[in-house]
């Protein structure tokens, strides 16, 4: 069954379309010799079949320690940007929930944080049954906890060692294009204010906005990157 399956990270580069991963291939496509891209049968050899399996913190309190200050932080950013505050509430609340998981990213990058992962070995598909089994014995069934994820029968979900090489690939980007503070601040403007997003009302003033900071962006880019002949 597991042959018949089709490789994930060989079709992701087809899903990609966020305004992050066009800014990091744009910047990869410049590399390239004029005229040329990938060779061919380049991206198979970088799609490992080892991508699937399950890894977790080899420091978790640590790691998610240093995650939750970045959060907190970037919240902080978010509620101190002054065309945000004037959105209504649940416009907020939307747009914060939508996006909070790039933005959280963007701060893990911007704030250096490093993390080490470690295989974790799976249950089989007998130990889950078992499990599962003694687990329905012993415990009368109830929905799950408010507030509390609820978890299948193998436990909590593990992240695969491909998504998070995928992680650790963009913030090694980032570290590598020597991102400033203020192009961070545009990059989260951009991702922030998305217009795209269904149930939002004021659709035509949050594209404005991230028009706004895509600008912006492009502009200090272009101020700071520009050749010596253009300053003269």
């Amino acid at each position: 069954m597991a042959c018949v399956e089709r490789c994930r990270c060989c079709a992701e580069s087809r899903r990609h379309s966020s305004i992050l991963y066009n800014i990091l291939r744009s910047e990869e496509r410049a590399a390239w010799p004029a005229g040329q891209g990938p060779r061919r049968g380049q991206a198979s050899r970088g799609c490992p079949c080892g991508s699937r399996r399950r890894v977790a913190l080899r420091s978790p309190q640590v790691a998610c320690k240093a995650a939750s200050a970045v959060l907190v932080k970037t919240l902080r950013f978010v509620q101190n940007v002054p065309c945000f505050q004037e959105l209504p509430l649940d416009e907020q609340l939307l747009l914060v929930r939508s996006c909070w998981a790039p933005l959280l990213v963007l701060g893990l990058a911007q704030e250096r944080v490093h993390f080490e992962t470690v295989e974790s070995a799976e249950p089989s598909m007998l130990q889950r049954i078992l499990t599962t089994r003694r687990q329905d014995e012993q415990t009368p069934p109830r929905g799950p906890a408010p507030g509390r994820p609820h978890h299948g029968p193998g436990g909590p979900h593990l992240p695969s060692a491909g998504e998070i090489q995928a992680i650790k690939g963009f913030l090694a980007k980032c570290w590598s294009l020597d991102i400033s503070t203020k192009e961070y601040a545009y990059l989260k403007g951009t991702v922030l204010f998305n217009p795209d997003l269904p149930g939002l009302q004021c659709t035509q003033y949050i594209e404005g906005l991230q028009r706004e900071a895509q600008q912006a962006l492009n502009e200090h880019v272009r101020l700071i990157h520009r050749g010596p002949s253009l300053e003269q």
